[in-house]
């Protein structure tokens, strides 16, 4: 376990740098974690994270990449909800990076990226 430092508080991660609770997550802490994943967060990263964020608060269930996708066609367009456009925006998966960024525990299964 690690600890992450924002705003003067210790926020606890698990050793591959996942929230550990959720509820501890804010915007400062996404800028953070997007920050040690090298993104440059975009209004489109907010989006993404904030849905997973919205999901899980109505269902406790991180959102496979179908749904997040569906998602960004009825918001972003039909241009930009595509698994490549999801992936220049989170390289290493949706299931990893965009879930971490939003202070969701690691998923079980990374199934969300299929």
């Amino acid at each position: 376990m690690s600890m992450m430092q924002i705003n003067g508080k210790e926020i606890p991660l698990d050793n591959e740098g996942y929230l550990l609770d959720p509820k501890d997550w804010n915007q400062d802490v996404a800028e953070q974690l997007a920050r040690t994943l090298e993104i440059e967060m975009t209004d489109d990263h907010w989006f993404v994270v904030k849905y997973v964020r919205d999901h899980y608060d109505l269902t406790t269930c991180i959102p496979e990449t179908r749904h997040a996708l569906k998602e960004m066609k009825n918001t972003l367009g039909k241009e930009r909800a595509t698994r490549k456009y999801l992936y220049s925006l989170f390289p290493y998966g949706y299931g990893q990076m965009a879930c971490k960024i939003a202070g969701m525990r690691k998923p079980l299964k990374l199934l969300l990226d299929l």
